[in-house]
């Protein structure tokens, strides 16, 4: 994926406040000091240490920018405390994307620039003294040049054998716990791309194991295509080791969800069952090719597509949903996983979790399971009278214990009753809740259940949201909102001839952050340039926001030229 210790204090107490446990920073670091988990090590079957490896954090846009250093895309300097930091978040393994290309000399040596490749080395040494397992890529210069092998063949391999032979040579005496990968999601313009890459990780193979020192029985890390898991790719992998015939093989895929859930398009703004199928499927596909036949697995990346642009694109509750059944199936399955940070999850220099709250369900999904619940909202109208809601849970294994109002605890019977995974909040406690006035969150319930983390649900006070006239220009147009408390799951947009309108034109249901966006603050929704760039001129496009609550409100679109007219529905 691309582009896209005194504080530590601070960040246990917070965390504690979520999970009643405190994080205890590790020790200080000697550098260089001969790590005991690293003799440790040697001894472990490949799949023990794929094991120890669990779970593991990307070090994302740093050294994988394509800029002139680590600091280009917008992160910090790497230093020793953030090593610590992340440590002391539980994460026992670290993958370093490394992006190889701008560092290049020209051929036929392509030497790699010395002080670059040396940064690396301090880093990797750090995370190694600090008890990490380190897996090392060739990373976006999979799409910048190593994708044009079918029509420049020979430079191409002479450039990706270049560059494995110098990480092999300053990598041999490494300690075990130096995990090497082939490349980076894989991907080829033209030829046969299974073919391709077959060639790449042999090679790969070759060139690491003739080094010789350490790396003649290192573990090694073989993509499938796109690090896709799809059937057929993980076939050609599979195939692809049993032919290297080595017991030290890892393979890799990448997983960010269904898509249209990753992204929130398609009517994709829920984990529903066709989002949870997809989950359980890939991870059915990996264990039944590869770990159930004693091969380990490394998901090299995870987390939602959508995180690039804004984590706040898929709604929260529905994200914790998908990491808290994610967690569940790498442990049932037995895989290894590693979370894409880049930068927007652990902040690098405060060292806090930008969201404490999904950091909290991550954590928990490595050891147990955790209840939620359909929703984290009930929404009570203002305008009418208060009634019950009742609100399905999913209770995972675990079983409901109490509800929780800050220091609280709700009565069962006035506030509440429970009929199995029904969960209902009676009347008196909603109209209890919702009495002050004003629009918004009026109340955070702590659903308890009998393990793993709690389940936040807001009580949100509304009324019906509507939308007002303007006219702007198609660079910069935002349709004025009253928001009134409720908040937007997602938007369609079509013609007057019920054909669909924007990008993503093979569905109604416009991209989240790429299409529109709200501004709750500003009481706004952007319709952004992307969108007006695939609006036909002149032709009224129709409208409609769709609200967590259920409402909906309708709105009219024309462009003419770069002028756009907005105005409600009748």
């Amino acid at each position: 994926m691309s582009r896209l210790l005194g504080r530590l204090g601070g960040l246990g107490l917070a965390f504690a406040l979520i999970t009643g446990s405190i994080l205890t920073p590790p020790g200080p670091v000697q550098a260089g000091a001969p790590s005991a988990r690293t003799s440790a090590q040697a001894a472990r079957t490949p799949a023990q240490a794929v094991a120890a490896m669990q779970p593991g954090w990307n070090l994302g846009n740093t050294f994988d920018s394509t800029g002139d250093d680590e600091t280009s895309w917008g992160n910090p300097r790497v230093t020793p405390q953030l090593l610590d930091g992340i440590r002391a978040q539980g994460y026992k393994s670290i993958r370093i994307p490394v992006t190889w290309v701008q560092h290049q000399g020209p051929a036929p040596d392509y030497t790699i620039d010395a002080a670059y490749l040396a940064r690396v080395k301090e880093v990797i040494g750090w995370a190694i003294d600090d008890g990490f397992y380190v897996m090392l890529d060739i990373h976006h210069d999979s799409w910048q040049w190593i994708n044009g092998m079918a029509s420049d063949h020979d430079a191409v391999l002479a450039r990706f054998n270049a560059i494995w032979t110098q990480v092999a040579s300053t990598f041999r005496d490494a300690p075990s716990k130096l995990v090497l990968e082939s490349v980076n999601e894989p991907q080829f313009a033209g030829g046969d791309p299974a073919a391709l890459l077959a060639e790449l990780n042999a090679n790969f193979h070759r060139i690491v194991r003739a080094s010789g020192g350490g790396n003649t029985d290192r573990l090694l890390v073989l993509p499938t295509l796109h690090t896709s898991a799809d059937q057929v790719h993980l076939d050609n992998l599979a195939s692809e080791m049993a032919a290297l015939d080595d017991p030290n093989l890892i393979a890799t895929v990448h997983y960010y969800g269904y898509w249209p859930f990753s992204v929130n398009v398609a009517g994709g703004y829920r984990f529903d069952a066709t989002a949870q199928q997809d989950l359980l499927d890939t991870f059915t596909r990996v264990h039944t090719t590869f770990v159930a036949r004693g091969i380990p697995v490394i998901i090299g990346e995870y987390g939602l597509l959508g995180f690039d642009r804004h984590t706040g694109t898929i709604e929260q509750g529905e994200k914790l949903k998908f990491f808290e059944l994610f967690g569940h199936q790498a442990r049932a399955r037995g895989v290894t996983t590693m979370l894409w940070d880049n930068g927007q999850h652990f902040d690098r220099t405060q060292m806090v979790w930008n969201d404490l709250e999904l950091f909290a369900q991550i954590r928990s999904s490595w050891q147990t399971r955790s209840g939620t619940a359909a929703s984290d909202l009930v929404f009570v109208r203002r305008a009418t009278p208060v009634l019950s809601q009742t609100i399905k849970l999913n209770l995972n294994g675990t079983g409901f214990t109490q509800i929780r109002l800050g220091n609280s605890t709700l009565r069962r019977g006035p506030d509440y009753q429970i009929s199995g995974d029904q969960l209902t909040l009676t009347a008196a406690l909603l109209t209890r809740l919702t009495r002050t006035q004003g629009y918004g969150v009026k109340a955070s319930l702590s659903l308890r259940f009998s393990r793993g983390v709690p389940w936040r649900l807001d009580v949100v006070s509304f009324d019906r949201p509507s939308a007002s006239g303007v006219v702007g220009v198609s660079g910069d147009f935002a349709v004025p909102v009253t928001f009134s408390g409720d908040r937007l799951a997602t938007m369609t947009a079509v013609y007057a001839d019920g054909s669909n309108a924007g990008p993503h034109g093979w569905t109604a249901y416009k991209e989240f952050d790429r299409a529109f966006a709200p501004d709750y603050s500003a009481g706004t929704i952007r319709l952004t340039p992307d969108f007006f760039a695939e609006v036909r001129e002149g032709e009224p496009v129709t409208l409609t926001f769709h609200f967590w609550s259920g409402e909906t409100v309708g709105y009219t679109v024309t462009r003419v030229g770069a002028e756009v007219t907005g105005t409600p529905a009748a």
